[in-house]
């Protein structure tokens, strides 16, 4: 039998391992050389795997689809999307033998070079780090992974912007992005939440939505009083899409981060990110009088940046956070 056959102009190799499986694949190519070539090293490599014991080779898409399988019940799953999205075209086509800390420290380059701020960059790498070493110890893909280490990042205070700064942001944003910020303010919902709300999580009438279980930070449901001005916002959203309620042109927003939303703060001098409109929320209704123990309620267990729960019953030191987070609420 022929190791080499053709199906219309492209080259497909076929053979018996040493195990007795029998490969049948693509060799991408309408050269015969080159196919040869790819035949000749899939079939080394084969032999290799089976009769020498060595591992065989898996490749970075490979760990990303079982990866985003196995963690497929994180809530901030969408965030490691977005970051896997803005890896692909550096990673994809590479086995994972092939990422080493060369390529890692090449990669922090390419993505400070666009702006981005450490704490983005750092996620990414979160993103890889966590990947190879389930590739490493867990599937036992490789034997060892490059030390990926994280850059500094400035110490922040608790950011929120006084009703002025907010209202001189909404207007200088597109309307799609302002009533998305409107509804933030108005519920403290965290951004994938808001992006994510399905109308089949609201009810207008009885002025409620709710974040299911599996969608929400601390694993569970949130029950969220829609107050008047959230209310306007999701009437006005009534009939643009089927299914999510805030969309684009028709489609669901993905991401809030664009540079629409960065060129709008740049103009009104606000430095700011999407998650300190739940800061904002949560410090205008301590302004306000609102007692923590409601706040907590209100916003889920958590007001915090670090996804601590402020205020929570039994949550350690939950006395002393508390005054913190006061404390930074009440000062401009």
């Amino acid at each position: 039998m022929m190791s080499l056959f053709k199906r219309g102009n492209i080259w497909w190799t076929r053979f018996t391992t040493p195990n007795g499986e029998r490969i049948r694949e693509s060799t991408g190519t309408d050269d015969r050389k080159q196919a040869q070539e790819y035949h000749d090293r899939l079939k080394a490599k084969y032999w290799e795997v089976q009769k020498l014991g060595e591992k065989p080779e898996h490749s970075w898409q490979d760990a990303v689809m079982l990866w985003l399988d196995e963690t497929s019940h994180k809530a901030s799953q969408h965030d490691d999307i977005h970051h896997l999205r803005w890896l692909d075209p550096y990673f994809g086509a590479l086995s994972l033998n092939n990422i080493t800390r060369d390529r890692i420290d090449q990669l922090i380059t390419q993505h400070k070079s666009e702006g981005v701020s450490n704490a983005t960059v750092n996620r990414t790498l979160a993103v890889i780090r966590a990947i190879l070493r389930r590739a490493s110890l867990d599937w036992e893909w490789i034997d060892k992974i490059p030390r990926i280490k994280l850059l500094p990042e400035p110490k922040r205070r608790i950011r929120w912007i006084t009703r002025e700064e907010a209202a001189a942001l909404i207007e200088d944003l597109p309307e799609h992005l302002a009533e998305m910020v409107r509804f933030s303010l108005a519920t403290g919902l965290r951004q994938a939440n808001v992006t994510h709300l399905e109308w089949s999580q609201v009810d207008l009438e009885r002025r409620v939505a709710w974040i299911h279980a599996d969608q929400a930070k601390a694993r569970e449901a949130i029950s969220v009083p829609l107050n008047a001005e959230a209310v306007l916002v999701l009437r006005r959203q009534l009939g643009k899409n089927q299914t999510r309620v805030f969309t684009y042109q028709g489609k669901p927003v993905i991401d809030v981060n664009t540079k629409a939303w960065r060129h709008a703060l740049k103009r009104v001098g606000i430095e700011f990110r999407w998650h300190d409109l739940r800061h904002t929320w949560a410090s205008w209704h301590v302004q306000n009088g609102t007692p923590l123990h409601v706040l907590q309620e209100l916003g889920g267990l958590g007001v915090g940046g670090n996804g601590t729960a402020l205020c929570a019953p039994g949550a350690k030191s939950s006395g002393e956070l508390c005054r913190k987070f006061v404390s930074a609420s009440s000062s401009p």
